[in-house]
């Protein structure tokens, strides 16, 4: 399997053959996070760049490259900085999901075990009455259904 080519750390797609120039690159990067969960980033994005109108980067939601130019164009800022600035973003928040999908492992663990105990202990509370008056336990569900299907709306009869 032959190497990977080296990727351009702005857009993160593979550089340009020797002597290309590398904006011959397609302006939809491979670095796809952006665009794919824009509605997310936009207040992250209007926070870092407020002078933007919000319709002015929503105009942009296809490409990471037009998006960079727009908020280049209303801050005098380089789209090559801005491009840089955004990639930054991204990496800052995937690091703090990272961090936080970390911190959840522990919980669902320690959930996981509570619910198994919850159904150790209490299932054979509730079973046991049940096995022991089947009739009973029958003629309970009964009444509340017939209690609880008027109260949900319900009709009573066909």
């Amino acid at each position: 399997m032959p190497p990977e080519p080296p990727r351009d750390p702005v857009t993160d797609a593979p550089d340009a053959p020797d002597g290309a120039s590398s904006e011959a690159a397609p302006s939809h990067s491979g670095r796809t996070g952006l665009m794919d969960r824009f509605e997310e980033w936009l207040p992250a994005i209007q926070k870092r760049w407020p002078d933007v109108a919000r319709h002015t980067l929503e105009a942009s939601r296809g490409s990471l490259d037009e998006l960079a130019g727009a908020i280049a164009g209303q801050t005098g800022r380089t789209a090559t900085v801005v491009k840089q600035q955004l990639l930054e973003l991204m990496d800052v928040a995937g690091e703090q999901t990272g961090r936080l999908a970390d911190q959840l492992e522990p919980l669902e663990a320690q959930l996981e075990r509570l619910l198994d105990e919850l159904n150790a202990t209490l299932r054979p509370r509730l079973e046991k009455p049940v096995r022991e008056r089947p009739l009973l336990a029958i003629g309970i569900a009964a009444g509340v259904g017939v209690a609880a299907g008027p109260a949900a709306g319900w009709p009573s009869s066909p």
